[in-house]
């Protein structure tokens, strides 16, 4: 069972590292997408790893932007064009870290082929608080004078969208585990859909829509579990989630999740090493 984490990071190397040496395996390959805001340098040390992998096609990432959508692509696209004959795809940020050893990792995905998990909700009957990125004009991805004033007349002007092709839109949470079949397919569509791709250019926080979608338009529908197989801490009203502590360990160790997030390397460095005691015997 070969996997290949293609992590989203933008800074604090040390940490990255910490990540990577967690999910340390045979069959554990790494693809690093350092921000292109961020200089490749202090990073540059994690290359000399086996199985390690710096991303040459990197973008600046914004928050919101589709250009999270296209870091994202652009990793599917470096694990599809290696030779490595890779299973599964699994989709971190810098501030994950993993809840099971590196063996229960691999032996889970071998045992739940092919199936695809990410967390999706039904955005027009579930979701409708997300309604409005897809039928107003967002102009996130782009950096002009006075876009925001754009973006207000050409919704003022504009007719609502409609999502391309008649596509069921659904979405959730942006970090996934998936089968490489599904990736290719991924890779597919894309470049066989423009308008698609144009849609959601000008979508707010697309990431957490575009891929749940394409699945769910298609016959790997069958193969999609909602559960993304991550615990993550949020609090009602705000943007980004809660940085895990010491006072989170026994809800991460009791969750059954295999990853989590989010982790700060100053203030999570304590629950970070009883996570390393616990689970993976490091001290």
């Amino acid at each position: 069972m070969k996997i290949a984490h293609l992590i989203l990071a933008h800074s604090e190397p040390g940490q990255l590292a910490r990540l990577i040496r967690a999910l340390e395996h045979p069959d554990a390959y790494f693809f690093l997408h350092i921000d292109a805001k961020a200089s490749l340098d202090p990073f540059r040390f994690l290359a000399a790893r086996e199985r390690v992998f710096l991303l040459n096609e990197r973008v600046k990432v914004g928050w919101g932007a589709y250009s999270i959508v296209q870091a994202t692509i652009n990793g599917f696209r470096a694990i599809a064009a290696s030779d490595l004959s890779i299973d599964y795809v699994n989709l971190l940020s810098g501030s994950d870290y993993p809840l099971k050893y590196p063996d229960e990792i691999h032996r889970f995905f071998q045992e739940h082929q092919p199936d695809n998990f990410m967390q999706y909700e039904l955005v027009m009957e579930d979701w409708k608080e997300a309604i409005p990125r897809l039928t107003e004009y967002h102009l996130t991805n782009y950096a002009f004078p006075g876009k925001y004033m754009v973006q207000k007349w050409m919704n003022k002007l504009l007719p609502a969208r409609q999502v391309p092709d008649h596509l069921v839109p659904v979405g959730r949470s942006q970090w996934m585990s998936l089968t490489m079949d599904a990736v290719r397919f991924i890779l597919q569509y894309l470049d066989s859909h423009p308008r698609f791709v144009n849609f959601f250019k000008h979508t707010w926080a697309p990431d957490e829509l575009v891929f749940q979608t394409i699945l769910y338009n298609s016959d790997f529908r069958a193969k999609m579990v909602n559960d993304n197989l991550r615990y993550i801490r949020w609090l009602e009203g705000k943007a980004s989630p809660e940085i895990l502590t010491e006072t989170d360990l026994t809800k991460l160790l009791n969750s059954g999740a295999i990853f989590a997030r989010k982790f700060d390397v100053l203030s999570s460095s304590g629950l970070l090493d009883q996570l390393d005691k616990k689970i993976l015997n490091h001290t």
